[in-house]
């Protein structure tokens, strides 16, 4: 192993949230050094990694952005691509490309606290190297990049056609005047289907085991378009972010007081935008409430317009199992198929798979807990960036570097070594995360736990957020300094 280099602040994850994070240090900490571990030879994380066709936001980029950088135009659902140049822009912009290294897949992470620092180990080109850094900020979000989630189907092996997952789309997938089944019914899905059925698919049909939740929204912000005409692009970014803002808090809100409310609301918009007498009950009424587990928005009804069209279509139902031309299912309906996308989801992973430790003593994620959803109780001079699973995950994201800043700059004014957040015997735990999505549900008992009252608790609510964490006292007898 070679010689270990030292940095003030260590970042993982070369994504929308160590991008943001960098850049945070970079304008608002100036003569900090840092650097940023990407395991991939290429920065952007999620949005240049998946590559399926339509691929998009499923938030909109009004607060998808980050606060300190507007998103320019009036685009309300972006494309791939688009948030691809705006992260790497950012990143030209902030000096935040020179801090990255490529190719640094982190394994481990081990605090001493005789030298208050950490020493983070990372694969390179198949051998070893190790850094210090005076303080560790995870950001490699919360999924396993090597493989999404793809369960077995019995008979897979005889199909004669193609099965892909999106996570890992192929460039050379020719899907021109063939069958396509896309098995799921979450975001991706729901994008993918319109996007095939409208670039030379001969049909395509979403097969799901279940409904979920789908609000048509416009592609495009009106509002914004109007404001930055009348008040210019910086001015007009900021109140259409705080509209939106108040628009999905207002939203979600509804769906937890009176889900029957929001429930009737999307099935009336879902039947004006169907064909008469369409099944709206079977393919588009889900058996859980708004927003238990995350709605999907789809940009001026582009799935509804293919189902109208007559190039996609959706069908209810458990598979059976997979034919040599297809899936059958339970109900005995056969869907036949060139080719099969399993759309059903993610692996979830924390810290980028890599593994913690203090003083030689592994840390166990599932054995501690979350301070203020960004620190864990018993781990020094460490944060964590996750966002929220109902509205965009950069909200958050700049909430959490705010933050750290905060707590970097108290370090640096005091000549503190060390900050960490002492758990409270007296507080009961309860699961991270609320949220009935399988891919939670799935590893839920490997996450850091949450408090049952404040700093320990997770407020999905950036308007709370918004107050308290840019508020909290650093001496509020939780944090000890040392």
């Amino acid at each position: 192993m070679t010689s270990a280099e030292h940095v003030d602040v260590l970042i993982i994850g070369a994504g929308l949230s160590g991008i943001g994070a960098a850049a945070h240090l970079a304008k608002d900490l100036p003569g900090t050094s840092y650097a940023v571990l990407e395991r991939r030879e290429v920065s952007g994380g999620t949005w240049d990694l998946f590559r399926y066709p339509g691929v998009r936001s499923d938030s909109d980029m009004h607060t998808l952005g980050y606060r300190f950088r507007p998103w320019r135009g009036d685009t309300a659902l972006a494309d791939g691509a688009s948030i691809l140049d705006y992260l790497r822009d950012t990143a030209r912009e902030y000096g935040v490309d020179r801090h990255v290294r490529h190719g640094h897949r982190v394994v481990s992470a081990d605090w001493d606290s005789t030298t208050a620092r950490w020493t983070v180990v990372a694969e390179v080109a198949g051998e070893q190297r190790a850094m210090t850094a005076d303080f560790l900020w995870a950001c490699s979000g919360y999924y396993d990049y090597d493989a999404g989630h793809t369960p077995h189907f019995e008979g897979q092996e005889r199909f004669r056609g193609q099965v892909v997952h999106p996570q890992h789309w192929p460039g050379d997938l020719d899907h021109t005047g063939k069958q396509v089944v896309v098995i799921g019914s979450g975001a991706t899905a729901v994008t993918l289907v319109p996007a095939l059925a409208s670039s030379g698919a001969a049909h395509v049909t979403m097969l799901q085991r279940s409904p979920t939740y789908v609000l048509s929204v416009p592609a495009k912000d009106k509002v914004k378009g109007r404001l930055t005409r009348l008040v210019g692009e910086e001015r007009s970014y900021v109140a259409t972010r705080w509209k939106n803002i108040a628009l999905q808090s207002a939203l979600y809100r509804a769906s937890r007081r009176r889900p029957d409310l929001v429930r009737g609301l999307v099935r009336r918009t879902n039947v004006a935008q169907l064909p008469p007498g369409y099944a709206v009950d079977t393919h588009f009424r889900p058996t859980y409430d708004p927003w238990d587990q995350r709605m999907c928005l789809v940009p001026d009804g582009d799935l509804f317009r293919a189902i109208t069209d007559g190039r996609a279509d959706v069908v209810t139902g458990r598979i059976a199992t997979f034919t040599e031309t297809g899936l059958e299912l339970e109900s005995g309906e056969r869907v036949e198929a060139d080719v099969v996308v399993t759309a059903t989801g993610l692996n979830l992973q924390v810290f980028g798979g890599a593994e913690l430790s203090v003083d030689g003593e592994r840390v166990e994620p599932s054995s501690t807990m979350a301070y203020r959803a960004m620190m864990l109780s018993g781990v020094p001079n460490f944060a964590f960036t996750i966002g929220y699973t109902n509205a965009s995950w950069t909200l958050k994201a700049d909430l959490v570097a705010e933050y750290v800043v905060r707590l970097l700059q108290r370090l640096r004014a005091t000549g503190t070594r060390s900050v960490v957040p002492v758990r409270d015997p007296d507080v009961e735990e309860v699961p991270l995360m609320d949220f009935d999505a399988g891919y939670v549900q799935r590893v839920v008992h490997t996450l850091p736990r949450q408090g049952t009252r404040a700093p320990w608790t997770l407020k999905q609510s950036y308007l709370h957020d918004a107050r308290t964490i840019r508020r909290a006292p650093l001496d509020d007898g939780v944090l000890r300094w040392s």
